[in-house]
């Protein structure tokens, strides 16, 4: 199980314009995650274009060559899992799920979890689902569905990271990144699950939702 937080501030007050992007990132795990359906490349949570809504991208699968792309499959035994915490106390309030079958992504909530922590169960019922966009697919597959719009499937990495001078500062070789400097990730994929939703199924009564992306394998 992978876990990412972030806090996304302010975004779910009427009203409130907050412009930017706000996310979690990690790339290259250890062997036991690397190459598994488990690995969670980044977390995305920004407004829509339509200011009422907001978007939450799940990133899995990172470092894919567009070689392997084609072939590359979401696993129906890992639950994708958007935490959203609205009351400021670190725990879920509210979870979306997204699980792969029969060729299609599903999803579940916003709904309250029965259970909160390390262990899920699927909640309720689906509420949107979409059918897997297909890699080279010029026009991506949107579902639609309990007022939410989905997409899944493969798309270019979008996180930008100079990783051999990230390298050389560490190891003391240089003092600073360049500008413009050389994104290690050009050329790879992602599997992407994209879910948008207004803001007001969130019930963020504070005006902050703390957000934490989880993958969990089925027991």
């Amino acid at each position: 199980m992978k876990k990412k937080k972030v806090l996304l501030a302010a975004l779910a007050i009427a009203g409130i314009t907050v412009g930017g992007l706000v996310y979690a990132a990690d790339h290259i795990d250890s062997p036991t995650v690397t190459n598994q359906s488990t690995d969670i490349t980044d977390l995305y949570v920004f407004r829509g274009q339509d200011a009422n809504n907001l978007v939450f991208v799940a990133n899995t699968q990172g470092l894919l060559a567009p070689s392997a792309t084609g072939a590359a499959q979401f696993d129906p035994n890992t639950l994708i899992e958007f935490n959203i915490d609205n009351n400021n106390d670190n725990v879920e309030d509210l979870v979306i799920q997204g699980i792969y079958s029969n060729g299609k992504m599903k999803i579940y909530g916003p709904v309250k979890p029965s259970a909160t922590g390390t262990r899920s169960k699927l909640e309720g019922s689906v509420t949107a689902e979409v059918a897997i966009t297909p890699y080279g697919t010029a026009t991506p597959i949107i579902g639609t569905g309990g007022g939410m719009k989905v997409f899944a499937g493969p798309r270019d990495d979008p996180f930008f990271f100079d990783l051999n001078q990230f390298k050389k500062i560490i190891g003391g070789t240089a003092t600073s990144f360049n500008n413009p400097g050389t994104d290690a990730f050009a050329g790879t994929n992602v599997l992407s699950l994209v879910v948008e939703l207004p803001k007001s199924m969130l019930n963020a009564g504070n005006g902050n939702l703390n957000v934490w992306l989880e993958t969990k394998k089925k027991q």
